[in-house]
């Protein structure tokens, strides 16, 4: 984990793609239907408790609000950070008849957090804190800020079902992750290659190529026998051989024409040094 806090984050990209959006949200719904199947609620989901690294993998922090709560059970008490409660939150702690809360506030906060990923701001805040719970308590928010004008349908159809007054209408994790948003996506992992990231598989690929091509360049050992067999194969053997064949046949070749190695070898060698090379041997 070396990113640091999803807040952090934000505030340097200040809003994120739907792409981005997407595998994050998703990884936090996972997150957050484990801890129900196993009768946790969290209650306090936020940007600042959620932790991500350099490929945009979260791991959820800070579980001080977080409680085990069975099915049938409900809790009342009032806890959390004031932009992400969710409206039954809120009443439950108004109203001593109300019946009280469930797991269903971590999904309220989900909503929160998609919608502040692709909007950069929340969808309830107000300077007047008083004021802020009002639009809480009835759900209202909307999607009029210039940053909605390229989102799809989809995301804003996921954040409305999220951001459910009513808790028993309110998406649960297993549904929220079946919804179209995702499922046109299902094989899309990865969303993000860091610079740093980039730069070492540039530098491992650069290093490869160099050690590959100074090892076919290397001298390789030649032997009698691939010499025998080819010894136009070797270059240096080549260019002697060529040399050689210029200085007993290149008498034929006629100047102003084109050089090249059938002509010197259409013809005979030289008489006189043939002649020379008998004379040699007899000497001998």
């Amino acid at each position: 984990m070396k990113r640091g806090e999803l807040f952090d984050y934000l505030t340097e990209k200040v809003t994120l793609s739907e792409k981005e959006t997407r595998f994050i949200v998703r990884s936090l719904l996972e997150a957050v239907s484990y801890l129900h199947s196993n009768d946790i609620v969290h209650r306090d989901l936020k940007p600042e408790n959620i932790l991500m690294d350099d490929c945009l993998n979260i791991k959820l922090s800070d579980f001080g609000f977080s409680c085990v709560l069975l099915t049938s059970d409900k809790l009342r008490e009032l806890c959390g950070t004031p932009g992400y409660l969710a409206p039954e939150i809120l009443k439950c702690s108004m109203d001593e008849t109300h019946p009280g809360y469930g797991r269903e506030v971590d999904l309220w906060a989900c909503g929160v957090i998609m919608f502040t990923l692709l909007a950069g701001s929340p969808p309830f805040w107000h300077r007047r804190q008083m004021l802020m719970l009002r639009m809480i308590m009835d759900g209202r928010f909307q999607f009029s800020s210039p940053e909605w004008d390229d989102r799809t349908a989809t995301a804003k159809d996921l954040i409305s079902r999220l951001l459910e007054v009513c808790p028993e209408k309110r998406l649960t994790a297993e549904q929220a992750l079946q919804h179209p948003f995702f499922q046109s996506h299902q094989r899309e992992r990865g969303v993000t290659v860091p610079p740093r990231q980039r730069f070492r598989v540039a530098a491992w690929a650069t290093l490869a190529c160099v050690r590959i091509l100074m090892r076919w360049r290397q001298a390789r050992p030649v032997t009698s026998l691939l010499l025998a067999q080819d010894p136009y194969g070797v270059k240096g053997v080549r260019k002697l051989i060529d040399a050689c064949a210029f200085r007993i046949y290149g008498h034929w070749v006629k100047k102003g024409e084109r050089q090249n190695r059938a002509a010197l070898f259409q013809n005979q060698p030289k008489a006189l040094l043939l002649t020379f090379g008998e004379e040699d041997e007899g000497d001998l």
